[in-house]
């Protein structure tokens, strides 16, 4: 991208209404990964979908997009990360409106894994947007704050959205407007962004995209994400686990494939030398790890208001609401600590967040108290905004932007992965304690378990904010 395009993209309107643009498909694209949960009985009960097809209307979408975030940000450097925003906003919208207007289950999986291939073009260019446009320092981390606070609004809002428009039962349409409701914002967002979005650089014709990597690795992170996304429900079958074994020399397969795509001078699908960089390969642990409790939080915390409570899904999205709240509000503030103090927000905001957690499994122990939980959420949302948002701004700060495709790749791809395996650990442990031991005592022994993962977490964060890049 230009640097006179930079420079204008500063002045502070248009900074604004550059985030704008950038950071709405964000939040669309976590409210969908979520808010077709609440919508399942009403899917279930109009297109008679059995519960394999729930299953793929839900782990489709993510699927997809786990596969192909990488490759995402990679066509977002070879083509130009305006372009293929817009080309990702436009295929989301579409598949929004496929999936709203699906007259079976199958059309409803098909749109939901196209949906999520439009949400892996457009969300790592969310990212590259921000490190190119955006100089390190407070605009970058003001940036990173409203990114956090988009990103994490997104999977609770999409909670209470889904469930206020399944209620609604609008002109009769049931579930299908959790859907529709995309296509109008995208299409703005297709509009503004075509007027302040900063132009693409043109493409170069010698540089291609790495098939052989993309082939591999995407069919790695499918035999790690599908097993994980339906073993729980499906009870972990043989097929789920040869799924995981065949994935590891997958994986390992891709590394080769890279090193001798980068020694023969060749564009490698994934800069390997950079993401092994000490301060970079340290800083994806604790990030993965926190949010894995994130992730695994959100599944049982529902389950546990919803069943063992017998709260509606609406009340039980409100209950998250001062988590998020003080999320975003955290994040905003990470990028105005000194930068004396900046390397230990990290693995503080880690060691709040595996307080919140081990006094949520007190306050268990001792009686349900539904009004101590949700305050100990907002604690934890200030330890996850905090956390997070330090840890985003020391990912992008480690490498130049010429290499802000393989950092934006690799973050939203370790998330969308770390997500998915809390939720099939951390919620197959809960559904299995409850079974025996009750909801209450299955949620307070899971609350121990993200406390025990939220002190590796400060204690990586640390090391990952004191280690000497190379």
């Amino acid at each position: 991208m230009d640097r006179s395009d930079s420079t204008d993209t500063r002045t502070a309107p248009r900074a604004g209404r550059l985030l704008a643009v950038l950071l709405t498909p964000l939040f669309l694209y976590q409210a969908d990964a979520t808010i077709v949960n609440v919508a399942n009985p009403s899917i279930r009960a109009d297109l008679h979908a059995s519960g394999a097809e729930l299953q793929l209307i839900v782990g489709g979408y993510l699927l997809a997009s786990a596969a192909l975030l990488i490759t995402g940000a990679r066509l977002g450097q070879l083509r130009g990360y305006r372009r293929m925003f817009l080309v990702g906003v436009g295929t989301f919208a579409l598949a929004s409106l496929a999936a709203g207007l699906a007259p079976s289950p199958t059309a409803l999986i098909i749109a939901r894994v196209v949906q999520g291939a439009g949400g892996a073009l457009m969300l790592p260019q969310v990212l590259i947007g921000i490190q190119l446009t955006f100089e390190a320092g407070a605009e970058r981390a003001r940036a990173m704050g409203l990114y956090s606070a988009a990103l994490a609004g997104g999977a609770v809002i999409g909670q209470l959205l889904g469930g206020l428009l399944v209620s609604a039962d609008l002109l009769d349409s049931e579930w299908r407007p959790i859907f529709l409701v995309n296509v109008p914002v995208a299409l703005l967002v297709l509009i503004a962004g075509r007027r302040f979005l900063p132009g693409d650089q043109q493409p170069d014709a010698a540089r291609r995209l790495d098939l052989p990597g993309v082939a591999i690795l995407s069919t790695g992170l499918l035999l790690i994400v599908l097993p994980l996304t339906l073993g729980r429900e499906m009870h972990w079958p043989a097929w789920t686990w040869i799924c995981l074994a065949i994935s590891v020399p997958l994986l390992i397969a891709f590394v080769a494939v890279e090193r001798r795509t980068a020694a023969s001078g060749r564009a490698a699908l994934l800069n390997l030398h950079v993401i092994a960089r000490p301060a970079i390969a340290w800083g994806l642990w604790p990030y993965a790890i926190a949010v894995s409790t994130y992730y695994a939080l959100l599944f049982t915390l529902a389950l546990y208001l919803q069943r063992g409570l017998g709260w509606s899904p609406v009340a039980s999205g409100l209950a998250l609401v001062p988590w998020v709240a003080s999320f975003g509000i955290v994040g905003r503030l990470v990028g105005r600590v000194p930068r004396r103090l900046a390397s230990l927000v990290a693995p503080v905001g880690c060691l709040l967040l595996a307080a919140a957690y081990a006094a949520i499994c007190t306050s268990l122990l001792a009686g349900e108290r539904p009004a101590v939980l949700v305050a100990l959420l907002t604690l934890g949302g200030v330890g996850l905004g905090a956390s997070f948002s330090a840890m985003l701004q020391h990912l992008t700060a480690a490498a130049t932007p010429r290499y802000a495709a393989d950092i934006s790749g690799v973050f939203t791809t370790s998330g969308q992965v770390a997500g998915t395996l809390g939720v099939a650990g951390f919620g197959t442990a809960y559904l299995a304690l409850a079974a025996h031991q009750g909801a209450t005592d299955a949620f307070a022994i899971s609350t121990a378990a993200f406390a025990v993962a939220a002190l590796v977490a400060a204690a990586l964060a640390y090391r990952a904010t004191h280690v000497t890049a190379t």
